[in-house]
């Protein structure tokens, strides 16, 4: 299944040719807000691809940077048009309530995901969402979003279901994924033995597709600062702008875009990859954990 841009991916690719282009003028945002007679966060969000681009101030912003080449201004105004479309996801998360500390944007991270080439992540409490099976996903979502009606949770269980598609997809490539799983996770009954068996079988098969790596991170190991919490690096090509860090916790969700932020991340979970099993010793793990979740055999009767 083709993954085309997201909106975001279009606003993020947009913000970073008007970034350039004002460099390239030498203006500040003051300088730029001033002739623009607006705030300086209105030309910050633009820049970042926070803001929704609008046709008028994106042809303001070539005359006070002087674009002149046609081919230049049709793209930058297909990008503000490609920033106002919709994505697939959004009819199952419109609508959905965000939960302070658990889901501030319910398409925000979907959106990223889609323009992402590759996503490593560190989960200490669950499992990552893109190798979750429904039952599993469920449960979780369920009790993380107790406020929300069954209606919600199933549309939100079905997005999870979508963004798996991105691993198993031909064009673009397959979605690469490295998941590292702190032995935690493994051991925690969510949902009760029989979802917790699936869910094991479910990461023993998605770990043998090629560009898929589920790493257990053992209790032997040493205590480490990705234990500090959950967090995904998304890799996005460089034409939509920078890599992304996602963080969870009890302030909410954050996005980290910053090259220092992405390096210090990337550095953690390097570290993290140091200390995990191979793929061979971490299937083994998982095997060993759903024998533990497997259902107790009849007593055979003679």
């Amino acid at each position: 299944m083709a993954a085309p841009q997201s909106p975001v991916g279009s606003r993020r690719r947009l913000g970073a040719e008007l970034r350039r282009l004002r460099a390239k003028t030498g203006l500040t945002l003051d300088d730029v807000a001033e002739l623009m007679t607006c705030s300086t966060s209105k030309i910050s969000r633009l820049e970042t691809g926070k803001g929704v681009p609008k046709v008028p101030d994106v042809r303001e912003l070539m005359r006070i940077y002087g674009v002149t080449s046609d081919t230049e201004q049709d793209m930058l105004l297909r990008l503000v048009k490609d920033g106002r479309q919709h994505g697939w996801w959004e009819p199952l998360t419109d609508g959905v309530a965000p939960e302070r500390y658990v889901m501030d944007s319910p398409g925000r991270y979907t959106a990223l995901e889609n323009d992402a080439t590759a996503v490593r992540s560190f989960d200490i409490t669950v499992v990552h969402g893109l190798l979750q099976t429904r039952e599993y996903a469920t449960a979780v979502l369920t009790a993380l979003l107790p406020q929300h009606l069954p209606a919600e949770i199933d549309r939100l269980v079905r997005l999870r279901l979508l963004r798996q598609q991105a691993l198993r997809r031909s064009d673009p490539p397959p979605l690469e994924l490295v998941a590292v799983l702190d032995e935690a996770v493994l051991c925690r009954p969510v949902g009760g033995p029989e979802t917790m068996h699936a869910q094991l079988q479910h990461l023993l098969d998605v770990s043998e597709l090629p560009t898929v790596s589920v790493l257990v991170l053992p209790f032997g190991a040493d205590i480490l600062r990705a234990h500090s919490g959950h967090f995904v690096l998304l890799e996005i090509p460089q034409e939509m702008g920078s890599d992304v860090v996602y963080i969870e916790g009890h302030a909410g969700e954050a996005y980290l875009d910053t090259e220092s932020d992405v390096d210090l991340y990337q550095d953690v979970l390097s570290d993290a990859l140091r200390h995990a099993l191979s793929p061979d010793e971490s299937r083994a793990e998982l095997r060993r954990y759903q024998d533990k979740f497997a259902p107790p055999r009849k007593a055979h009767t003679p």
